[in-house]
């Protein structure tokens, strides 16, 4: 059966595009014919960003998305030269791992800004030109734990079940004109974030996330572009994320005693 393309030549903005996840897609995106845009951290992620010669045309714009008017600016700048928004990825984010008593106040503070609010302000800017036109899609990249809790992530899982609820809502009020909403819900993704995160992790956590291997970005990056020529609401990447949803979602208790096992265990051998 065939379907739409994910892009065609259209303008798709990536926020956190200079790593990661995000880095993935927008070369994949250039490759593919599109008219990219990525706002990201003025950092060298994004400076080396600027210099690759493979990417001509790539609109690249720095600003902290946490920041209203920083993400709106950049996001101007990049209509400015691609046109108006018609696919947005929202990627940039960030974890800081930890027992909850040991994170710091401002850290729950910094990332519901970037991972939730970052979301926010992105969508806000690009949404009344979708509105207009009746058409563009939204894919907001949360985290599998946004489906479920996760130990020492006292911090970030709430911020990614923010984007989920968001995402959720959007989708209902949207949907009336025309707008494509989706959610992606990754495990571990094998990016410099995550080889960050993991000294950081209290051995519970390992305990608990090392029952599923991480992916890599680019089975993140194959997912969301099928999601987006199907318009799925949606987006589980890699081969178990589906089933681990289905599971999660149908059989909280078992999910909750597996667990609890793992942690038992793994507070025990700690101690």
């Amino acid at each position: 059966m065939s379907r739409k393309p994910a892009v065609g030549d259209r303008h798709v903005l990536v926020t956190g595009g200079s790593s990661g996840i995000g880095l993935a897609l927008v070369r994949r995106l250039v490759s593919m014919g599109a008219r990219v845009s990525a706002v990201a951290l003025e950092n060298e992620d994004l400076e080396r960003l600027r210099g690759e010669r493979d990417l001509g045309g790539l609109c690249v714009a720095a600003a902290d998305v946490s920041d209203r008017e920083q993400t709106f600016g950049a996001i101007a700048s990049c209509v400015e030269r691609h046109g108006s928004v018609e696919v947005l990825v929202t990627s940039a984010g960030i974890v800081r791992p930890g027992y909850f008593m040991d994170l710091a106040d401002s850290e729950f503070e910094r990332e519901i800004r970037v991972n939730y609010l970052g979301t926010v302000w992105a969508v806000r800017a690009v949404v009344p030109s979708m509105i207009e036109r009746r058409s563009g899609s939204i894919v907001a990249i949360s985290s599998f734990a946004a489906l479920l809790g996760v130990f020492g992530m006292g911090a970030y899982t709430p911020s990614k079940y923010a984007v989920r609820g968001l995402m959720e809502t959007l989708r209902l009020e949207l949907k009336p004109h025309g707008i494509h909403v989706a959610c992606v819900f990754p495990t571990d993704v094998d990016t410099p974030m995550l080889a960050a995160e993991v000294p950081l992790h209290p051995p519970e956590q390992d305990a608990m996330q090392g029952t599923v291997k991480p992916v890599s970005p680019e089975v993140v990056v194959d997912a969301i572009l099928v999601g987006l020529a199907r318009r799925r609401p949606r987006i589980y990447p890699g081969r178990t994320t589906p089933l681990l949803a289905r599971i999660v979602g149908t059989a909280p208790e078992v999910t909750a005693r597996i667990f609890d096992r793992l942690i038992r265990k793994a507070a025990r051998k700690r101690a």
